[in-house]
Parts: structure tokens; sequence; C-alpha cells
């Protein structure tokens, strides 16, 4: 496998890691948020879900393995009530923004076009959540903002 490919699988398998903890964590939100936005909350689990299931298909398509879900992931904070469920939601589509963002710099022609997509998606979820937007969304060195990963912390 040559250098660039393995890049590319690397750079997937990353936003593979981070649509499965997307996935999860939109568990934990649906349980939690109030009834006015649960139907934001399961738009955005079922995007996670198509876009987790999408970049498994292109991970095996490149003849790697992709990366498993684990059985649970460490939430950044105590998810109690709707607030902090919204917070929680936010703070989940920066990460996956911040995954995408390396996705766009590791991949070129159409994989690259459909990563700046995923990128862009989660940009504009997480300003839904928020009620506010970040100068460069998925890039933390720019926003100004300490740097989150995006992988498990199980």
């Amino acid at each position: 496998m040559s250098a660039t490919k393995k890049a590319t699988v690397a750079a997937l398998q990353a936003a593979l890691a981070a649509e499965h903890a997307a996935v999860y964590g939109y568990g934990v939100v649906g349980g939690r948020i109030g009834a006015e936005r649960r139907t934001e909350a399961h738009a955005a689990y079922d995007a996670h879900r198509a876009r987790r299931d999408a970049l498994a298909r292109e991970v095996g398509d490149l003849g790697a393995k992709p990366v498993v879900a684990s059985a649970g992931y460490a939430l950044p904070f105590p998810v109690q009530d709707s607030a902090t469920a919204v917070r929680l939601a936010a703070e989940l589509e920066d990460r996956v923004a911040g995954v995408y963002s390396d996705l766009v710099r590791a991949t070129e022609g159409a994989l690259r076009g459909t990563a700046a997509e995923a990128l862009r998606e989660a940009a504009v979820r997480a300003v839904r959540w928020r009620g506010e937007s970040v100068a460069f969304p998925g890039l933390a060195e720019r926003a100004g903002t300490p740097a989150t990963s995006a992988a498990p912390t199980a």
C-alpha cells in the first residue's frame, strides 16, 4: 500500500471512529433532549449513522478492515438534562468537524468533496445546537480553542 493510500485510509478510519462516537453520543442526547428538539436530534443521529456506514464501505473498498465501534464511550461531561444534551450535541458536531477537516486535508478528488460536505454539515449542526458559530469550524487551531479529539475515550 502506498504512503498516500495509507494516509487516506488512516484519515478515513479516524472519521469512521468519530462517527461511531457521534452515533453513541446522539443516543445519549436523544435520551435527555427536550421534546422541542427531539426531531433535530433524531435527524442528526440518522445523518451520522449514514456517514458512518458510507465511511465503513469506503475503508473496505480500499482493502482495509473498518474500525469497529467501542462498547461505550466516555462523555466529556455529565448529561443530566436537556440543556446539557444540547451542549453535548454541539460538542459532538465540533469533534466530527475536526476529523472531517483532517480528512479534507488528507484526500483529493471526489473523496475530498465528500469530506468537505460532511465538514459543512457538522458545522451547520453545531451552529444550530449552540446558537452561534465559530470562525473556522473543524480547525481548532484557527478558532482559538483547544483541540478536541473525536477519538473514543473508553
